[in-house]
């Protein structure tokens, strides 16, 4: 059942791991999942799927994948302030898909450079620092890097960031996860993460910019594949951790298994990607928001006075439109159309396109101001 072969183990490799057991009795079973996809929606909805249905009181597991070029911000974030979304379609020859995780958190990259690890089991069980330290312990163990964990608990090598972290906690189950830069696309991920300056005014988190390195960098030797085994097999052979009382559960492990997300394995996936990938959530998540655009007036002496059109966005919609306006436009009726046109309406980058349009048409019709 379980593909621990197709990882390039030997039976005799493998009962070296079981071996390593505790002196009590062993009571939770450990087993490493490696999804087949590179689908960030996939993922993202097998994580979940896990994360409300798994039983995780007796059996933890460790979700490990990889991505197609994606940005993933984190639930309670802007898109328009954590990515470059006017460029994400040409950044690569696909493109860089853009998500929405359902954990908290900051922005991150991901490509087939970047792995990705979700430590689930019960909200008890759940300890942050305990899941990087087996990462970290892996890492020495098949790169001879030494990784650190900062205080905000990311992983660090040089006082670079080469992982990022976040959590769901809930009840009964809770997840950690995170990422880890092997050989990702430094220059795609650059551009990906690139902030457009649209004077966004927010409470949304926003993510802290960090300097950071592949572990390639260090060692360019490294093997991904040889890395999943051997985070995997420091997985299996540490004892699960609560972190309530700081007690220590022996463990089984289970082995690895590969994972094909589909319908048939886990009634009700499909639902939860269709979630994960739609406009409602990857837009109209974002906590409400307000723009402050200067509408360019290249034909108007204003003396200096400005053009500005304030929209308050709420669920990804543009729910109240007010401008100031300079005194030479005191007068100008623009209400109306701005609001039949844009009021209610979806905000994207084409909103100042629509914005621009509406201004020209109104001076236009006014000669009385273009003097």
């Amino acid at each position: 059942m379980f593909s621990y072969k197709l990882l390039g183990f030997t039976n005799k490799y493998y009962n070296l791991v079981l071996s390593r057991k505790c002196s009590v009795a062993l009571n939770i079973r450990k087993t490493v999942f490696i999804s087949s996809s590179k689908d960030i929606f996939t993922n993202l909805a097998l994580e979940d799927w896990l994360y409300k249905n798994y039983d995780f009181k007796s059996h933890h597991v460790l979700l490990m994948w990889q991505s197609d070029p994606c940005v993933v911000i984190g639930r309670h974030q802007n898109p328009f302030i954590e990515a470059n979304i006017a460029e994400l379609k040409n950044i690569t020859k696909d493109g860089v898909s853009l998500a929405r995780r359902d954990s908290g958190g900051g922005t991150v990259f991901h490509d087939n450079g970047n792995l990705n690890l979700s430590f689930l089991s019960t909200h008890e069980c759940y300890n942050r620092k305990h899941n990087l330290e087996i990462i970290s312990r892996a890492i020495l163990k098949e790169c001879g890097l030494n990784i650190e964990i900062n205080k905000r608990e990311d992983l660090v090598l040089d006082g670079c960031k080469v992982s990022g972290t976040a959590s769901k906690l809930g009840r009964p189950n809770a997840y950690h996860h995170c990422t880890l830069l092997i050989n990702a696309n430094k220059d795609d991920l650059s551009r990906s993460l690139e902030k457009l300056d649209l004077n966004i005014e927010t409470n949304a988190t926003q993510s802290v910019r960090s300097k950071i390195m592949n572990l390639s960098e260090k060692n360019p030797q490294i093997s991904i594949a040889n890395l999943i085994k051997t985070i995997g097999i420091e997985y299996m052979r540490t004892p699960a951790f609560q972190g309530k009382n700081k007690a220590v559960y022996p463990n089984i492990p289970q082995g690895f298994k590969y994972i094909n997300p589909s319908e048939g394995e886990f009634p009700g996936l499909n639902k939860i990607k269709e979630h994960f990938s739609s406009w409602k959530w990857i837009y109209g998540k974002t906590p409400k928001f307000v723009v402050k655009h200067d509408v360019p007036l290249p034909n108007l002496d204003t003396s200096g006075e400005k053009c500005v059109a304030i929209l308050t966005v709420e669920n990804g919609l543009i729910c109240k439109i007010e401008f100031v306006l300079p005194k030479l436009l005191d007068g100008l009726d623009i209400d109306e159309n701005v609001d039949s046109q844009l009021k209610n309406s979806v905000f994207d980058l084409d909103t100042f396109i629509v914005l621009q349009k509406i201004f020209d048409e109104a001076l236009n019709n006014k000669v009385s101001f273009v003097v």
